[in-house]
Formats: C-alpha cells, structure tokens, sequence
C-alpha cells in the first residue's frame, strides 16, 4: 500500500474530527509569541499533556524539565554535566557507592535555600510503597540515601549498577513544600515548586501550560520571560495553528512538516533520536499468542516502505528498541522483508488460508484488533500500512482508534501501536518492555511478554558492571527478541520540529521517545538568544 493510499484512507477517516477539533482549537488562541508578540515569548505546539507536574510521580524524570532541576543534566551531545551538583559524581566500592557534591547558593522559586534533604526525601519518597509511581523501578538499584551536612549526599546501592548517574537526572522537589501532603492527591501535583528556569503561572487542562522566567534561575535568568506550551493532540490542528501564526514552534509528522519547507519565516529541525513505532503481539490473544504467526508478521513487514513512504525517509527500519546505529545494537538481528517465508511458516503451523484469503486454524480465523491513539497521523499510518502487509500473508488486522483511556483496558487481548525509546541506556528501553514482572503494569511490558531466557539477560545487563559483560547481555536479549517476537518494530521515527525563525543556534539532542516540553529544540529554551 502506497503512503498516498494510506494517508487517503486516514483523511476519510477522521474528516469530521479534524474539522470540529480545528475550530474549537483555533477559537481558543494560545497567544502570541516570536513572530509578533516580541522575541521574549513563545509559545509551542505539543501532542502531549503530563499527567502530573511532580518527579515524585514521575514528571521529568528523564531530565530538562524547565520548572526542576536534577542533580545532573545532558548537554546537546547526551553528555551528563552537573546541575544542581556541583561536579560529576565519585563512585566507590566497586561502583555500590554514589557520592555527589552540591552547588552552593542555589533556592527553590519560593526563596527557600537548596539543600542534601532535599535530595534524600525526593528519592525516599519515590521509592515508598504509598507512591504511585509506576517508574519506581528504575531507581531499584538504590539501597539507601543519605545525606553528608547540607551539601553533600551518598547513594548505596544494592548492586553495580553502570548507568546509575543517569538516573540521577530526576528532578529534585522542596521538603518543605511536599512534605506532609498526600504524595499521589496533594496539590504539589499541579502547584509545583522547583529549582529549574522557569516557574509554573497557569495550567488550563487540555489546552495550556504557561510558564514565567525565573529572575533568580541559578544558571541565568532566561531572555524568554514567557513560555506557553499548548496541547493539541491532532497533528493537522497543529500544523494549522502554526501557520495562522498562533503558534512559534511545533513537532510535525514529516508530510506536515514538508509543507513550511518554503516559508522563509520558518525552519525544519530534525532530531534524532530512539523513538521506535511498532505493534504488540499480546501472548494471551489465540492468534498473536502462536509464534508462527508472530514470527511470520515480523518478515511480512516491509521496513524500508515504510521508512521511505511514511517518514519520508526521516527515520530508520527498526528491529527493537534499540536503533541499528547505536553502538548497543546486536548486529545480525535485522529481519528481511520476506513475505514469502511469511506464508511458509503459517502453512507449516496449520494456518492454512479460508474462502476469503484470510487463514484459519482449527475454526479460527487469523485475524486480530490493532489500536491507535486517535489524533496520531503517524501511528495511524504505521496501523494501516502493517495492516495491508500482513493481509498479503492471509492475516486480517482491524485497525481502530481510541483515547488512551479507551486502549488501556484492552490490551491485554488486543494489539496496539506502540511507541518508546530512551537513548540514556538500554536499559531503561529493554528491561521495561521486556520484563515479564511487568507485564501489563501500566504501559510497561504491553505485550506480556514473557521469554525466561530474556529476563535472566535483562538481570545479567542490569546487574554487570563491565560494559562488555553488558554488550552481551544485551545481544541475548536482542536475539531473543528476534527469535520469539512480542512486538513488530517497524521504526525509529526522527522527530521533526517547524519553528519560527527568530532566535539563534538552535540544537536538539538525541530524542527519547517521550518529547514534550522538554525535547525538540527547546530542550534548552532558557539559553535561547533572539537574533538581532
């Protein structure tokens, strides 16, 4: 199926959605920013809305929030420098022992002096069994943490852990503030108080979050003294609103994005990063659970179609979470386009093909519900273009589209198209989307998948201290996956950002996969300077 063929579906489909969604989202105008409301504003278009604005439920986690700080950061090369400590980290004890010194002089946006209990009841509080957050298990590694005076604090951990530091991005949020509320209801959760450059003003749900400059910002107070970030979901809307001059700056699916390529007031920034699309294959529907027709979707997928037609050649043919050029990919599992071999091995299993081409096995049909988020063009496209492969197999995939809340409860029997990536390390892709202790917990594990011989390297990775003993652990993995797929990958999507051409030496880093206010090219918006 062509992508002018899949794009001509999509558009029928959602025509009456995006014609409602684009009046009621071009009647609330977000304001103005670079292109007329000065050089010192900006507001910017973004597809998601966080749930919650505290790290002790999992808010910036990864790093750049711009109302927090963690005690380190990545610089544009995904570098860990110092943040609110004041240099890297001393590691001891054959790497069970963090110890990290703090900068001096630093307070939260309330007045109030930065210091090591800060820290210590951030993570403490994470980790307590009463919090909700379903990241904690990131931070497993962590034994104890304690606080040496006001401006140091020790990590103990339980073992080696390599890419702890990176870890250590967390945001840090004020005792004095958090303490004492209900950690998962308290009005922390919408009212926070940070180290970081800008200071929370306003958050209209499902529309807005509005930011002001912190004038006391201990890394410089920002030449941008006004941030919006607006929530609009549809891409189409998006793209409308930046061309009607409502917004300065957006992320874009590359056809949207292809169309301001002649705008000289205007101009496209690619990031790269590890943020893969793919499918699920739960293990407890009867016709994704069978490894024959498991197997056969992952060689009936034509990766490079995909790549060239879809992301308009903005992005690589993906074979799991980690991408081909990362220096942690297991070279030799890359799976060929092979619809041939694809039909063999569901003959070879009984799937034999029906009256209607679709195949049957002991009065089953292979056929299966595939779900979008509605609104996402790209992964509506990603469904329909894998649903016209695995048809040339005999596999008949339905595709639907829903909110979250309407996909959640259904995944367990249903397929869904799936997104993630995180390039800090792998493990933070590999053990979250493999691991059969998390299965269905959240969107962890969204498959189910479960394969012993993966767990026991994801522990072997996890656990070794040596980046070579981890380089192996990880190629199990790799193998494994490929060997017995719990997912399709499909790609890795570069991410595409149309911003108004005002300010100068705009960088991205490498993207995760979850690119809010802290990605694209204003990961960095607090040293932005206008052009003159």
């Amino acid at each position: 199926m062509t992508a002018r063929s899949i794009r001509g579906m999509a558009a029928m489909a959602m025509a009456g959605i995006l014609a409602a969604g684009a009046a009621t989202a071009c009647s609330k105008p977000a304001g103005k920013g670079g292109t007329s409301g000065g050089k010192d504003s900006l507001v910017v278009g973004l597809a998601e809305e966080p749930d919650t604005l505290s790290p002790l439920l999992g808010y910036g986690k990864d790093g750049n929030s711009k109302i927090f700080d963690g005690l380190l950061r990545h610089d544009a090369e995904m570098r860990l420098r110092p943040a609110l400590a004041a240099e890297l980290p001393t590691v001891t004890d054959g790497g069970r022992t963090y110890t990290y010194k703090l900068r001096h002089g630093v307070k939260f946006s309330d007045g109030e002096p930065f210091t090591a209990k800060d820290v210590v009841f951030t993570y403490e509080t994470i980790l307590d069994k009463k919090t909700n957050n379903e990241n904690k298990g990131e931070l497993d590694a962590i034994d104890s943490v304690s606080a040496r005076g006001d401006d140091s604090v020790v990590f103990k951990l339980k073992y080696p852990y390599a890419p702890f530091a990176e870890r250590t991005v967390l945001p840090i949020v004020p005792e004095h503030v958090a303490k004492g509320q209900d950690v998962n209801t308290g009005a922390f959760n919408t009212k926070p108080v940070g180290t970081g450059p800008y200071v929370l003003t306003g958050w209209s749900k499902g529309e807005k979050l509005t930011f002001a400059a912190n004038p006391d910002y201990w890394g410089g107070a920002p030449k941008i003294k006004k941030l919006t970030m607006a929530i609009v979901k549809d891409d189409d809307v998006r793209a409308t609103r930046l061309r009607s001059g409502d917004l300065d700056g957006a992320i874009l699916p590359p056809n949207l994005a292809d169309g301001f390529r002649k705008d000289a007031g205007k101009k496209i920034i690619t990031a790269r990063t590890t943020d893969f699309r793919g499918v699920t294959l739960p293990t407890a529907n009867k016709v994704t659970g069978d490894l024959a027709v498991r197997r056969a979707l992952d060689l009936a997928v034509d990766r490079k179609a995909m790549v060239a037609e879809l992301l308009e050649g903005a992005g690589r043919e993906g074979y799991g979470p980690v991408p081909t050029d990362s220096p942690w990919f297991a070279k030799g599992t890359e799976r060929p386009y092979d619809p041939d071999k694809a039909r063999k091995l569901l003959d070879d299993a009984g799937w034999k093909p029906g009256g209607d081409g679709i195949r049957e096995k002991d009065g089953r049909k292979a056929e299966f519900t595939l779900w979008f988020p509605a609104g996402d063009k790209l992964r509506q496209e990603h469904a329909l273009a894998f649903a016209s492969d695995a048809k040339k197999v005999g596999v008949k995939v339905t595709v639907q589209s829903g909110t979250w809340e309407v996909i959640e409860p259904k995944m367990k029997d249903d397929a869904v198209l799936a997104g993630g990536g995180n390039p800090a390390d792998p493990d933070f892709d590999l053990y979250n989307l493999l691991h059969s202790s998390l299965a269905l917990d959240g969107f962890n594990n969204m498959a189910a998948y479960d394969n012993p011989e993966v767990d026991k390297a994801l522990e072997e990775g996890r656990h070794a201290g040596d980046k070579a003993a981890r380089k192996a652990a990880y190629d199990k993995v790799q193998r494994g996956l490929a060997d017995n797929p719990g997912y399709v990958f499909f790609t890795h999507v570069d991410h595409l950002y149309v911003v108004d051409d005002a300010w100068k030496d705009l960088t991205t880093q490498t993207e995760p996969h979850d690119h809010g206010l802290g990605a694209g090219p204003w990961w960095n918006v607090e040293a932005w300077q206008p052009k003159p």
